[in-house]
């Protein structure tokens, strides 16, 4: 029942692994775990086997931060950290306080 395959495979490797990858095997280990069918042992396996895929992705996502904040840096050099969430683009207002202001048309 112990699937060594991935198990087995170097510290190198997994660090080379991908994101998505890491995380397909996590899926799949955490579905081996709750169909309680595996020994106690290959239990032990497979937990420290997620908990290394764990390390993995979170290095990958701490890389990922890290580029998104270099990319981000103002014209001073400062990274600013920006929201993640989608945001939607404000809705223009057709007349504003400039507008009723100014009644003038100005084409250029």
């Amino acid at each position: 029942m112990l699937n060594s395959t991935f198990a087995m495979a170097s510290p190198a490797k997994k660090a080379e692994i991908s994101f998505e990858t890491a995380m397909e095997r996590l899926e799949k280990i955490v579905e081996e775990m709750e169909s309680g069918k595996m020994l106690l042992e290959d239990l032990l396996v497979r937990y420290e086997e997620g908990m290394k895929l764990v390390k993995v992705c979170q290095d990958r996502l701490a890389q990922a931060e890290q580029k998104i904040q270099i990319i981000t840096r103002d014209h001073a050099g400062k990274a600013s950290v920006k929201d993640f969430a989608a945001t939607e683009p404000p809705i223009a207002s057709p007349v504003t306080d400039s507008m009723k202001e100014n009644d003038d048309v100005r084409l250029f």
